[in-house]
C-alpha cells in the first residue's frame, strides 16, 4: 500500500507498521446494511399479496418505485460514508513518529503526529468475547501532555503491537538522548 501521500516521509524514516481497525468491527455495519437492504423487498411482496391490485394504479406504483428507490440509495449514502470511516482510518508507525490519519465523514480528515521519544506510556484493552477470540482492541499511546494521546481504536493483534512500539521508543529515545540506563 502506497502511503506516500499521506504522509511526508523523512529520509531516514522508515514505515514500520500501518495499522487499520479489524475487519470484523465493519461486519456489523455490513449486517445491518443488508437487513435494511431487504426491507423493501418484503414489503414488496407483502403488499403485493395482501393488495394484488395495488400496483396495477400507475400514480401509486409509481410513488413506491420512487419512495423505494430514495430509501435505498440513502442506505447506500449512510452505508459508504460508513465504510469510508472505516476504512480511511489508519495509523502509521515508523521508526521516529506515529502518524494518525482519522477520517470523519466524507470530506473531513484529521491527521496529526507524535515523535516517539515522546511516548510515556502504551496500554492495551481487549474487551468482550470477539475481541478476545479474534485478537482484536484497543492500543492507547499516551505522553506527559493531557493533549496528545493517541488511540488506535479496534486493531489486529494489539499486544503485539504495544510490545514492537515500545521497542521503537527505545530505539528512537537511545537516538535522541543518548544510550540509556536500565
Amino acid at each position: 500500500m502506497d502511503i506516500s501521500h499521506l504522509i511526508h516521509q523523512k529520509s531516514y524514516e522508515k514505515v514500520e507498521m500501518v495499522l487499520r481497525r479489524h475487519f470484523f468491527t465493519f461486519l456489523p455495519s455490513v449486517l445491518l446494511f443488508v437487513i435494511l437492504c431487504a426491507i423493501p423487498v418484503a414489503v414488496y411482496g407483502m403488499t403485493g399479496v395482501m393488495f394484488p391490485r395495488i400496483f396495477t394504479n400507475i400514480p401509486i406504483f409509481t410513488v413506491s418505485v420512487l419512495l423505494g428507490s430514495v430509501y435505498i440509495l440513502s442506505l447506500l449514502l449512510f452505508f459508504f460514508t460508513g465504510f469510508i470511516d472505516f476504512y480511511l482510518d489508519i495509523w502509521i508507525i515508523t521508526n521516529d513518529r506515529i502518524i494518525d490519519v482519522e477520517q470523519f465523514g466524507l470530506f473531513s480528515r484529521t491527521i496529526s503526529e507524535l515523535e516517539l521519544y515522546q511516548i510515556q506510556d502504551v496500554t492495551t484493552d481487549i474487551r468482550g468475547i470477539f475481541a478476545t477470540f479474534l485478537d482484536y482492541g484497543t492500543v492507547t499511546v499516551k505522553t506527559a501532555s493531557t493533549n496528545t494521546d493517541i488511540i488506535f481504536h479496534m486493531v489486529p493483534r494489539p499486544n503485539a503491537v504495544r510490545r514492537r512500539l515500545l521497542e521503537l521508543v527505545q530505539v528512537d529515545r537511545r537516538y535522541h538522548f543518548g544510550q540509556m540506563k536500565s
